[in-house]
């Protein structure tokens, strides 16, 4: 007995009646696709998008839509199963169809099944507003990742502007007491970069980590001196290594250096990465109600300006805006702009300062070897405020990131320079070339062997150069400390300028790798004054020279100066009194000048 002579005539109706009816597309077909069967709801997603508005071919219907149904149907050649299952058909009318309306089916779930050996049947489902659904939720979810730093899990700065514009607009119009106290805390880390270079990217991340834990749990214990009917502190991550806290509702606006001084002291304890203990404190700019103008990125704005302030102060520290920083930052972005154009139109020159020998003990006439060496320094002759002193453009360079390409400027016209006194002047000329280095020259990579082949290519002998680098320079870290050691093993010489912080640092003056020791100004200014400044530039007059080293005295303006400093044995000296700057050409005029002139 067949399975149809299982239903009578009525049921058959019924299920035929039932297929025609249920609200799911059912093509039944030959394995070529020409439709046996089909119901009214299938006959409504496929008339729309047939090049011709026929159904006869179920592979035909779809070729615009889908192409390669007819080749997956023939590819199966198992007698019955699964050919594919709920493919996703983006619908598109065919030219010459009328465009699909809004409330048409815009994708198709289509499922193939093998019946057996002869028969397909089809399945097929109006998939728009699941598909829609699932665009929504991952809009969603990308909209949510897109508000969370991937590092810290922190707000972004996206979430922090959002915020911060919704407490400007409460409080617009508000005056003197009028308005609830906020303030904006814009945080910077101080010594990030020199983690991630000595410790690695990975430990400076970890940093970044563990403080973006410690500002969660120390704004999470209110302060006391926050209200409680409706006040917030949110924290954010806004860049690199800033972030931001909103302090929102404070009783009193000097409520805020509590909460400053507490993050600050929470923020600067060492933290644990593998097996370092490292150190990175914050500088801080606060804004307060008071001092906000503008949209919420002006205020973001004049926080940032108020944190390069302390950070310019010295860092670990934090520094409340005031209009008149606004006035500093505009002027020193105007020294950064000309000075990119000075850069590139050749606008900077190098004068030299000779540093003269000072011993044997003082002769009767105070006569010094004016060949002993000079030191190279940087002036810019600007277009319409004529010649720029470094003190006015050199923080500038270092905060821009020029200073490197600064540096190198000087060190080339520099030795160029020495080598045409060397020809031109013989025994006249100076011996030794003193040129300053800066940190962002020892970071860059290469640079050890860019001297070595600018000394090469210029003919000048590496003995005869002197790069100078500051005392906390020097000391800072073993990449460092590194770098001096390959400069030395070119044969050239280091000296450590400034120097001058009294004890602590001649008791650490043998792990330096320098070769000369120059003693800052501030003490040659008071050696024929002051007994305590007479002792500490003899102290490291006599622990460099147990350790080897050369000293030069700075500043030197007064023949009283210049007894003392000779009588303490100091070896060379550099001061207006021998001679200011000159141009390449007017050191030559002042070697040549006899001495009593």
């Amino acid at each position: 007995m067949s399975n149809t002579d299982l239903y009578t005539a009525s049921d058959y109706e019924a299920l035929l009646q039932f297929l025609y009816l249920v609200p799911v597309g059912l093509v039944q077909t030959t394995l070529g696709g020409e439709v046996l069967l089909l119901n009214a709801m299938s006959a409504r997603l496929l008339l729309p998008v047939s090049p011709d508005g026929s159904l006869d071919n179920l592979f035909t219907a779809l070729a615009d839509v889908a192409p390669d149904l007819r080749a997956l149907a023939q590819a199966f050649t198992q007698p019955y199963g699964v050919v594919c299952e709920s493919l996703r058909i983006p619908l598109q009318p065919h030219p010459g169809q009328p465009a699909l309306g809004a409330a048409q089916p815009q994708v198709l779930s289509f499922s193939l099944f093998k019946l057996d050996p002869t028969r397909l049947m089809a399945v097929l489902n109006d998939a728009t507003f699941d598909v829609q659904r699932e665009q929504q939720g991952l809009a969603r979810r990308l909209n949510a990742a897109a508000r969370v730093d991937n590092l810290t899990r922190m707000p972004n700065r996206s979430v922090a502007l959002e915020h911060l514009q919704r407490i400007l607009a409460r409080n617009v119009g508000a005056t003197g007491d009028a308005g609830p106290e906020f303030a904006v805390l814009f945080m910077n880390c101080d010594r990030l970069k020199q983690i991630n270079d000595t410790a690695g990217h990975a430990a400076g991340d970890g940093v970044l980590g563990l403080l973006a834990d410690r500002l969660r749990a120390t704004l999470r214990s209110r302060s006391r001196f926050e209200r409680h009917n409706g006040s917030e502190l949110v924290a954010a991550r806004i860049g690199g290594d800033e972030f931001v806290v909103l302090v929102d509702d404070l009783a009193r606006a000097d409520h805020v250096h509590a909460v400053a001084q507490r993050l600050l002291d929470v923020l600067a304890k060492p933290y644990g990465i593998g097996p370092h203990q490292l150190h990175c404190s914050v500088s801080m700019g606060i804004v307060l109600r008071a001092q906000a103008r503008g949209d919420a990125d002006a205020v973001l704005q004049s926080a940032s300006i108020a944190m390069v302030e302390a950070k310019r102060a010295g860092g670990a520290r934090y520094v409340v805006f005031e209009p008149a920083m606004q006035v500093r930052a505009a002027h020193r972005a105007d020294i950064e702009a000309e000075l990119r154009r000075a850069l590139a139109q050749e606008q900077l020159f190098v004068v030299y300062q000779p540093v003269v020998g000072l011993v044997p003990a003082a002769p009767a006439d105070g006569a010094v070897d004016r060949t002993s060496g000079v030191e190279a320094l940087v002036r810019w002759d600007h277009p319409a405020r004529g010649v720029v002193l470094p003190y006015e453009f050199i923080t500038v360079a270092e905060e821009c990131g020029l200073i490197g390409a600064l540096g190198d400027f000087v060190l080339a016209s520099a030795c160029r320079q020495f080598v045409q006194w060397r020809a031109a002047l013989g025994p006249q000329a100076p011996r030794l070339l003193a040129v300053n280095v800066s940190r962002a020259q020892l970071h860059q990579p290469g640079w050890v062997a860019y001297v070595d082949a600018l000394l090469r290519s210029i003919g000048m002998d590496a003995a005869q150069l002197q790069l100078e680098v500051t005392e906390s320079l020097a000391a800072q870290d073993e990449s460092v400390q590194a770098r001096l050691h390959e400069l030395k093993a070119l044969g050239l010489t280091l000296a450590l300028d400034d120097f001058g912080t009294g004890y602590s640092s001649l008791a650490s003056l043998h792990l330096l790798p320098v070769d000369t020791v120059k003693i800052d100004r501030s003490f040659v200014c008071q050696a024929d004054t002051s007994q305590h400044h007479r002792v500490l530039i003899e102290a490291t007059v006599r622990v460099a020279h147990s350790l080897g080293m050369a000293t030069v005295a700075e500043g030197i303006e007064t023949p009283a100066q210049a007894a003392v400093v000779r009588e303490l044995q100091c070896d060379k000296g550099q001061g207006y009194i021998f001679s200011r700057p000159r141009t390449a050409d007017g050191l030559v005029q002042w070697l040549r000048t006899p001495v009593d002139d």
